[in-house]
């Protein structure tokens, strides 16, 4: 399990790896000592709500380092289920625009942050070559962050800083032509206060980071194309403009909400197919529930989370913990969201903390070092 906001800080090495990744079974024992309880690495395939059964495929070990032998193929295999929670998470956001996918890189996973990592240091240290064109250095050492929301921010930051401390000092010869560019279409934390937004965007300027408006039309290897016909050289482009359902949950023939996340109602149901629920960020409410589609952020899936479990204590004590068996069972009270504010770093031991209900509420605003201890 990955603590995606922390990945930022391991691309430049203020965090090692392994310490924003933990085993799934060391945070949940149960599913390594309890009876019956059980961790599959292995990917959804499809539900047959009829029978309540999952059709997975095991992952294959295909393209792993250092393996001894033939790769093992996944084969197939299927669970049965009483109650069913889906909580496959969402994809990055691409909007299909050209060459995102083959020449991006995303933050999402450790492997993501690895890669980024092995880009930044491979061109620092090409762009240290003798002979080589004072343009295409300039390229190798500029780095594009696509995007405005709290992980492209924070990543901006952690760049400057990188840059500022290390780079200067480890690589004095290129360290006048290394550079960040954050591009957004609009202003970057847009779900941040008035106040907050300005305080980052002077932050980064201080920092050196470069703001741009614009909206990308193509990426290719080695530039990106904006909509207005200019022309952005990059060595490293880093791309987060939200996210979106992915291929399997786009595949559940279910009522799907706003943006195409799974439709549920005010107990995280899925309406049209029974015994199964879905939260986090691949779940919204549904328009007649009357409630709005939550934020794809962590406290939402941990509160929905902690709700699911109360909830099925209730309907195991009304002898509704069976299959099919859950029809006619007081739920109780339904799910209520209460927003408990965002943070986000900005480098230079800076940092936002709104503590904000929603984007129109007015209450305690935070910025600076001590939002940054916090």
């Amino acid at each position: 399990m990955v603590f995606t906001p922390l990945l930022a800080s391991t691309c430049v090495g203020t965090l090692e790896f392994r310490s924003v990744a933990e085993p799934i079974s060391r945070i949940q024992s149960a599913l390594s000592t309890a009876p019956n309880s059980h961790f599959y690495l292995a990917n959804c395939l499809r539900i047959d709500s009829d029978s309540h059964e999952v059709y997975c495929e095991t992952v294959s070990n295909r393209g792993l380092p250092n393996e001894q032998g033939p790769p093992m193929e996944p084969y197939r295999f299927k669970v049965a289920y009483d109650k069913l929670v889906i909580a496959a998470g969402a994809e990055p956001l691409t909007f299909n625009i050209k060459g995102v996918k083959e020449h991006a890189f995303f933050l999402r996973e450790v492997n993501n942050a690895q890669e980024i990592r092995k880009r930044l240091l491979l061109n620092l240290m090409k762009a240290d070559n003798t002979g080589l064109p004072v343009e295409e250095r300039k390229r190798l050492l500029h780095c594009v962050v696509v995007g405005g929301g709290p992980t492209e921010v924070e990543f901006s930051g952690e760049l400057s800083d990188f840059i500022i401390k290390d780079v200067h000092e480890q690589y004095s010869h290129v360290k006048d032509d290394i550079h960040v560019t954050l591009i957004e279409a609009n202003d970057i934390l847009s779900s941040f206060d008035v106040g907050l937004r300005e305080y980052a965007t002077n932050q980064l300027i201080k920092c050196g980071v470069r703001l741009m408006i614009g909206i990308v039309k193509e990426v290719h290897e080695k530039k990106i194309v904006l909509n207005d016909g200019t022309d952005v050289p990059y060595g490293l482009l880093v791309w987060s403009t939200g996210v979106g359902p992915s291929d399997f949950v786009k595949s559940l023939n279910v009522l799907k909400s706003l943006g195409g996340r799974i439709g549920i109602d005010q107990w995280m149901r899925i309406p049209s197919v029974e015994d199964v629920f879905a939260i986090g960020d691949c779940a919204g409410f549904l328009e007649e529930s009357g409630k709005q589609v939550l934020p794809a952020l962590a406290q939402v899936v941990e509160r929905e989370g902690k709700f699911l479990v109360n909830l099925f204590n209730k309907i195991g004590k009304q002898n509704g913990g069976k299959a099919f068996s859950a029809k006619n069972i007081n739920l109780g009270e339904p799910f209520v969201y209460k927003h408990l504010g965002s943070m986000a770093s900005v480098g230079s031991y800076k940092a936002l903390v709104d503590l904000r209900e929603s984007k129109f509420a007015k209450d305690i605003s935070h910025a600076g070092f001590v939002s940054w201890l916090i």
